[in-house]
């Protein structure tokens, strides 16, 4: 392969942002005792048998942006050695996310399945070294041969066959000779290593299955523990850059990088993986979410899944950020998911256009409004950034306010609509409360009467009278219905998987499930620029949240909205109190 190497001069990188943590100080090390004359290169190497979650952002704005700030380059490369589990749909939602991110492979796009003649061939240099031998035992019996952690592991009675044979007998498992589970080619390291990876790991086991690139060439493939560091040399990886539970794989790393004619020597670095409050990383749990019906799929808005996160209204800039925020550490720790919320604000702040929408309507008649007049009031797009300019607000006798915005009998300190209240209606003018309407059957009031001063037109009035209370609203006339999705942490418990292991009756992650976790309001009002909205569009709704509008959208005759996250912001107060 033609590792595309370019010749660089590495005392002068691309570092603008001066960042420091274990790994970019590694790197540096490297770079000045002429370790890696022809440039930094990471790669992103994902299996393609799921989604990707944050977990995976983390890691590749890690690859991707050292590259960048040490002016070398990233790959994308698939580690799909195994057929039976991986589906060109997961490759498909790979690429667009790590895309969506925002990182550009170039022309370096990669797939282990395009070494499997290299990684063959390695495997029979190794045979032939005395370094590798089939085992016929059966899976069962290679488990209770490999000991545990306190007890060496036995050496099985096949570890001693001959060069010859071992090559005949991997020949014939090439050609289909055997069924799966009969042999599998093991390395011959020692058995008595307290490294359990270490104890004559298999390397290549049968598989009997069509491979979405190779097709029925192979039904032998080689596993991950071999292919991946062989892939990494063979592109010449400098920095093998991968999660902390590969940490006792590494010896096993470097053993074959040390034992075979590769043409390249990366150096693997494991870091700490990213957990969050309130979720879970496990792509097998993840998988199960989804099997079991208690997510609609993997792009779920409840799920962790960037393409997830991508439909409940994250923006990538938010997820880089917060991947830079939480930096680069030696040990596992869980992470507030408080924190990724207040970056995701601060972005959607600056960037999301506000609407007012009524959640819960209830009817409100402004009595003393001319019956027929519709004014268009000024609202500005966005008062963090005056170029989104301002938009028409149409207003007219008949509006809609929250219900929980009115309260006939009001508990302290209420400042909204009551008897007696006087409030602002956001943009528009004052209106003062005068009596309700009920139903004559149930009681429950159904429409509030209501006057305006038509001196307070924006909002505002010249005789100094003060009110404490804005409300948001929307002319009845001109109201678009829209469904609202109000999605909130798809678990009960901040920590699942933990209390999965700790909890005495049993329990598993799914006793923690949250049924609050999505609420569908399909009663809502809204301004009528939502009429013509696109999916992905965000807004902010005034006082409630901030919103993406779903992709179901194009299929249903009302915009659909899902809510990204809520106004209050927890991790704020936590700095400020810190801050004093």
């Amino acid at each position: 392969m033609n590792i595309n190497k370019k010749s660089k001069n590495n005392e002068n990188f691309k570092n603008d942002n001066n960042k420091s943590d274990f790994i970019r100080d590694i790197i540096r090390e490297d770079i000045k005792v002429g370790k890696i004359p022809d440039g930094v290169v990471t790669r992103f190497p994902p299996e393609p048998n799921g989604y990707l979650h944050i977990g995976h952002a983390k890691s590749i704005c890690l690859n991707f942006g050292i590259a960048e700030e040490f002016g070398g380059r990233c790959h994308l490369r698939f580690d799909d050695t195994n057929p039976v589990k991986e589906d060109i749909e997961y490759i498909k939602s790979i690429i667009n996310d790590v895309k969506w991110l925002g990182f550009d492979w170039g022309k370096h796009l990669y797939y282990a399945s395009d070494y499997f003649d290299q990684f063959y061939n390695y495997a029979i240099q190794l045979i032939k070294d005395g370094k590798a031998y089939v085992d016929s035992l059966s899976t069962e019996e290679i488990k209770k041969y490999r000991g545990t952690l306190t007890e060496p592991g036995k050496e099985s009675p096949y570890r001693n066959r001959s060069v010859e044979e071992n090559l005949e007998l991997f020949e014939k498992m090439r050609r289909g000779d055997f069924e799966e589970g009969e042999c599998v080619l093991r390395a011959k390291i020692d058995m008595a290593s307290p490294n359990l990876n270490m104890r004559d790991p298999v390397i290549y086991r049968i598989k009997k299955a069509t491979h979405h690139r190779s097709g029925d060439k192979w039904c032998i493939y080689p596993m991950y523990d071999f292919a991946h560091p062989l892939s990494d040399a063979i592109e010449g990886i400098t920095h093998s850059l991968c999660t902390i539970e590969f940490e006792d794989h590494r010896p096993l790393y470097n053993w074959f990088i040390e034992n075979l004619p590769v043409p390249s020597k990366p150096r693997q670095i494991e870091f700490a993986r990213l957990n969050l409050t309130y979720t879970v990383m496990s792509k097998r749990k993840l998988g199960k979410l989804v099997n079991e019906g208690i997510v609609s799929g993997w792009d779920d808005p409840r799920m962790p899944t960037i393409s997830g996160l991508r439909r409940r209204g994250y923006t990538p800039e938010a997820i880089r950020k917060f991947s830079d925020r939480i930096g680069v550490a030696k040990s596992n720790s869980i992470v507030d998911i408080n924190l990724l919320e207040h970056i995701l604000r601060e972005d959607l702040n600056k960037r999301a256009q506000r609407v007012m929408v009524v959640l819960n309507p209830i009817k409100v008649i402004i009595e003393n409004y001319p019956d027929n007049k519709v004014e268009y009031l000024d609202g500005e797009n966005n008062p963090e950034d005056s170029s989104m300019g301002n938009r028409k607000i149409p207003f007219s006798k008949v509006i809609y306010i929250e219900k929980d915005d009115f309260r006939e009998v009001p508990p302290p300190k209420y400042f909204r609509l009551a008897p007696g209240k006087e409030v602002r209606l956001k943009h528009a003018y004052y209106i003062k409360y005068k009596e309700s309407i009920r139903d004559e059957k149930t009681g429950e009031i159904k429409v509030i009467i209501c006057t305006y001063d038509p001196e307070s037109r924006g909002g505002w009035t010249n005789d100094g009278r003060k009110v404490k209370g804005t409300l948001h609203w929307v002319s009845a006339a001109h109201a678009i219905p829209v469904e609202v999705r109000l999605y909130d942490h798809l678990f009960t418990r901040e920590y699942p998987e933990e209390e999965e292991k700790v909890d005495p009756s049993g329990k598993s992650f799914l006793d923690y499930i949250n049924p609050e976790s999505l609420k569908i309001i399909d009663c809502a009002y809204g301004e009528p620029i939502l009429k013509d909205v696109k999916p992905g569009d965000i807004f902010q709704f005034l006082r409630i949240g901030y919103f993406c509008v779903d992709p179901d959208t194009k299929a249903k005759n009302k915009p659909i909205f899902n809510r990204t996250v809520t106004l209050k912001d927890s991790w704020a107060k936590i700095e400020k109190k810190l801050k004093k």
